[in-house]
């Protein structure tokens, strides 16, 4: 098949590549680059066969949107009556990254076919008359009423969940498809486990929706191998390595106190007010060979909102090793407080973190119930859309997500470590003594 042997230029040596084009002439060499049918990997191109949804569910780094955009591109070339719907989760994200990306519409078109960008109309013009329209998943109800014949939607796993936002834009969408012979949806998204990317993943088994699952790894020609590594270090070994790398859709366990659904639609995605008080929490390990020490950075802001800034945890470290790394992250993060629970040697934890930074204020508190007892109330705060995080905490939201409700844990390691640093965290500034969530004024 064509689609098996595609891939091999992209790969091939640049010297050869060079040599190739010098046989074309002009015309040919203007359109060389931007012949996608060359340069795609066969899980890049559209699938055969009658489907009404195409979804490309994978992780990072793989290439979605340059294969949404060349879709589009190609929808657009070939039908002058295409309408097409462009929707993202806001419509500066569907501007700076599916219009103006480096792997956007633009940058994939070949400056004698290049679409005219009407900002101020939020429209793409095609020069032989095809249109493409900006949306915004948080606005569903500027889908109701328009017209179109395909759609792209990027990044579905990050649409406004609150109020049913997703889906509401969703079906709008689907209600609004209705002109031409040939009505077509592209989703290009990183796995997550929400409503909507589950609803779509069940389309396939009714044979509406074809999905192609791909890995940042497959892209590996065209990324730095700083990032590649990067992402090594950071994601290695969690769950959330095989999401955002391995574009697999990792399920929530049942009863468990978090989910990976409430956690993505608690993620900060703008700036944060200022921060009334910053915290470091520390869970010691019992023993250098032992756990992890966790380590977690939390703020209050002037909103009463709790945020999580930081996960400072280090891996088997000497009680030196950790409260210096305690040391380090209230100076880097100005703390004005280090709260350590003090059951693994009290005296012992508060020497230590004094020994490695006199100035440190250190409380230290006392564990009486087990951590998944302790986990409730903060989790309710949860619920209650009372946290944010403020960047992505793999290994703390892979721990988070293996509380159970029935006081078990059944997450990554043998103690939720990290997750019990962000409990005393958030108790010591959203709780305070009581340990019940209390109602705040926002």
């Amino acid at each position: 098949m064509m689609a098996d042997r595609l891939g091999w230029l992209a790969s091939a040596n640049p010297k050869y590549r060079d040599q190739l084009a010098q046989r074309f002439n002009c015309e040919e060499k203007d359109e060389f680059p931007y012949h996608w049918q060359m340069w795609a990997r066969t899980a890049q191109l559209p699938p055969d066969g009658d489907w009404r949804v195409w979804l490309v569910m994978a992780g990072r780094g793989f290439g979605k949107t340059r294969t949404g955009a060349e879709w589009v591109r190609h929808i657009a070339e070939t039908n002058p009556q295409a309408r097409i719907a462009l929707i993202s989760s806001s419509l500066a994200e569907a501007r700076s990254v599916m219009i103006e990306g480096e792997s956007g519409l633009l940058a994939c078109s070949p400056p004698n076919r290049m679409p005219v960008f009407e900002a101020s109309l939020r429209r793409v013009r095609f020069p032989n008359g095809a249109i493409a329209q900006l949306y915004s998943a948080a606005e569903p109800e500027t889908l109701r009423g328009p017209q179109h014949s395909h759609a792209w939607c990027d990044e579905i796993g990050k649409w406004p969940l609150s109020h049913d936002r997703a889906t509401h834009c969703w079906d709008n969408l689907l209600m609004g498809l209705r002109l031409g012979e040939e009505q077509r949806i592209i989703v290009t998204t990183t796995p997550r486990s929400v409503p909507l990317v589950r609803r779509l993943i069940d389309g396939e088994k009714g044979g509406s929706t074809v999905v192609t699952r791909g890995a940042t790894i497959e892209n590996v020609g065209n990324l730095p191998t700083s990032f590649i590594n990067a992402m090594h270090d950071e994601f290695a070994g969690t769950q959330l390595a095989r999401q955002e790398l391995n574009g697999e859709l990792i399920a929530d366990i049942e009863g468990a106190l978090w989910n990976r659904s409430l956690i993505e639609q608690l993620r900060q995605t703008g700036p944060a007010p200022d921060h009334i008080r910053v915290l470091v929490a520390v869970d010691p390990p019992a023993s250098a060979r032992g756990d992890a020490c966790g380590i977690i950075v939390a703020a209050l802001g002037s909103d009463n909102i709790g945020r999580i800034l930081a996960d400072c945890s280090v891996e088997n470290a000497s009680p030196e090793k950790w409260a210096n790394a305690v040391a380090q992250a209230a100076l880097l993060w100005g703390a004005d407080r280090v709260i350590a629970e003090a059951n693994q040697g009290g005296a012992m934890v508060e020497s230590v973190l004094r020994a490695a930074d006199c100035t440190l204020p250190v409380k230290l508190v006392h564990a009486s119930r087990g951590k998944v007892s302790r986990a409730e109330p903060v989790a309710a705060l949860y619920e209650a859309g009372k946290i944010r995080h403020v960047g992505l905490f793999a290994r703390l939201e892979d721990q988070l997500c293996g509380l159970m409700a029935g006081g078990s844990y059944e997450g990554p390691g043998r103690s939720p470590d990290r997750a019990d640093a962000l409990v005393w965290a958030l108790s010591e500034l959203m709780l305070g003594r009581s340990g019940v969530p209390r109602v705040m004024n926002v």
